[in-house]
């Protein structure tokens, strides 16, 4: 059996060490070195050419972000799983932009990190709990009160206005003097780009947003 080629990054020994001896009594994973920062990390990635890395963020000469970085841009088949203490959504997006696979708080330690050894080593990607509440919380954050009709071509919002106003799809190629495909394809795209599945759908969007003359 090929064990996991496992190099575990932090700054402190006590951490290493305690990694070290759990991942010792698993069978399928090997810690085949260790850095004490990133700088470190990079060196022995090139040397040790491990499966995964398991990477503190917060060290001394260059951040596991950072290191992350760097790995992932020079050797694309070595896996990095973050492992901090730091649990708030700029750090798990900071690291997942940097090409991390994982991530997983300190206090996840135990059954938990070697699942996501495991995970990470297959290809797959894994996030905590917590971590993935904070992904999803920013991630509404960030949509909460966007307008969708943004994101629409001006014919689009030109197509969908007629729509609402009653116009059918052959009256607006008429209209607009392009083929009827073409209003089916403006449609298709619309309701795509907004998410909805019925024409009845689309009016109370349009009339929602103002596109429309048409009292509610």
């Amino acid at each position: 059996m090929n064990k996991i080629r496992l190099l575990v990054v932090d700054d402190h020994a006590m951490m290493r060490d305690g990694i070290r001896a759990m991942m010792g009594v698993i069978d399928d994973i090997e810690v085949v070195g260790e850095a004490s920062d990133g700088r470190e990390a990079l060196e022995r990635v090139e040397e040790l050419d491990p499966d995964v890395v398991i990477m503190d963020i917060a060290m001394p000469d260059m951040d596991g972000i950072e290191a992350t970085r760097r790995i992932r841009k020079k050797n694309s088949k070595t896996k990095v799983l973050i492992l901090s203490q730091y649990d708030n959504k700029e750090y798990i997006l900071s690291a997942i932009k940097a090409g991390a696979a994982g991530y997983v708080p300190k206090r996840g330690l135990g059954s938990d990190l070697v699942k996501a050894v495991r995970t990470v080593n297959d290809g797959n990607s894994f996030l905590y709990p917590s971590a993935t509440s904070a992904l999803i919380d920013e991630y509404r954050r960030q949509t909460e009160g966007k307008d969708l009709s943004d994101t629409l071509t001006a014919r689009e919002r030109e197509v969908l206005k007629m729509i609402a106003d009653g116009y059918t799809s052959r009256q607006i190629a008429e209209k607009l003097f392009v083929s009827l495909k073409t209003v089916l394809g403006h449609r298709a795209k619309i309701m795509a780009k907004l998410g909805l599945h019925k024409q009845t759908e689309l009016v109370k969007y349009a009339m929602r947003r103002g596109l429309t003359a048409v009292d509610q």
